[in-house]
């Protein structure tokens, strides 16, 4: 056999063992969860907490934690977490919503915290409309904000597109699944390997709420550009926030977050007459002619 065949086999070969690998192990690459015991008991400094296990269709609990304002809810927040840890240590950003005046849900995904079960993306969307669903059944639409922080920002567009929240927030969020992991994995054919695409930029297309995405410029893991692009896809309704000097991890350390959050959260949409304004005027590109 010629040498280069050889090579050519070998390559191959390599390269279909890397990717049967990628597609086997996706699931201990992408996910970093840390597992509760079944009796752990969540304690948050100041805030008032309920513990919630929804059973699943299919057999799996899913373990949330209910945050209570103090005084009158103005509605529900359903916080969906990033790919790290449990509730247990996502649970201190409660306080940024609670203090709004706003309940505040989170909940673990399948394999995560006290939550049992197969992860999948098709179970993990199920999972979460069923969360919402019995959201529904303590209040209305209307009273319900989606908040996606980095993973789950896609999910939570996937939420926003099938129901109609009173709006949707997105902390960080990407394209596609696909479009980051592509950035480590240049060479390999993720969009047939990969089990969670998660295409947020599809799904935010059928969304009928009002839509903010807040990003920091400084983002090394999800750039700043992603955000650009998806506030392209619906404008009429979406408002960028940009946190100048903001990764991926510290938004909450910036003040500028804050105000913006009080901003999405108290601020009433206003109706501007755009006849009043500039929008019509058209800048000539003619050069002035000079005087004779």
């Amino acid at each position: 056999m010629p040498y280069w065949v050889s090579t050519i086999i070998l390559i191959i070969a390599i390269y279909s063992a890397i990717s049967i690998a990628l597609y086997y192990l996706q699931d201990y690459m992408l996910f970093k969860p840390e597992k509760l015991p079944k009796d752990f008991l969540f304690d948050y400094e100041n805030q008032e907490t309920k513990e919630y296990n929804l059973e699943t269709r299919d057999g799996a609990i899913i373990n949330g934690l209910r945050f209570f304002p103090k005084g009158k809810s103005k509605g529900v927040v359903l916080y969906l977490k990033g790919n790290s840890k449990s509730i247990k240590g996502w649970g201190k950003f409660a306080v940024d919503f609670t203090r709004h005046g706003y309940n505040v849900l989170m909940v673990d995904y399948r394999g995560f915290g006290k939550s049992t079960g197969k992860r999948s993306q098709k179970a993990i969307k199920r999972d979460l409309q069923l969360v919402y669903n019995k959201i529904k059944e303590q209040t209305t639409e209307d009273r319900i904000i989606l908040y996606g922080r980095s993973l789950g920002s896609g999910f939570a567009a996937k939420l926003a597109s099938l129901n109609d929240p009173k709006m949707l927030i997105l902390d960080a969020p990407y394209y596609s699944l696909t479009k980051v992991t592509a950035r480590y994995a240049p060479f390999m054919p993720l969009s047939l390997l990969i089990k969670y695409p998660l295409p947020t930029y599809k799904w935010l297309k059928y969304v009928k709420c009002p839509i903010h995405i807040i990003h920091g410029t400084h983002d090394k893991l999800i750039p700043y550009k992603t955000s650009v692009k998806l506030a392209q896809i619906q404008p009429k309704l979406t408002k960028l926030h940009s946190v100048i000097g903001g990764g991926h991890k510290d938004l909450n350390n910036f003040e500028s977050y804050h105000n913006m959050l009080d901003e999405i959260l108290n601020s009433q949409p206003k109706t501007i007459d755009l006849e009043t304004t500039s929008i019509n005027v058209i800048h000539s590109s003619k050069k002035a002619k000079k005087k004779a």
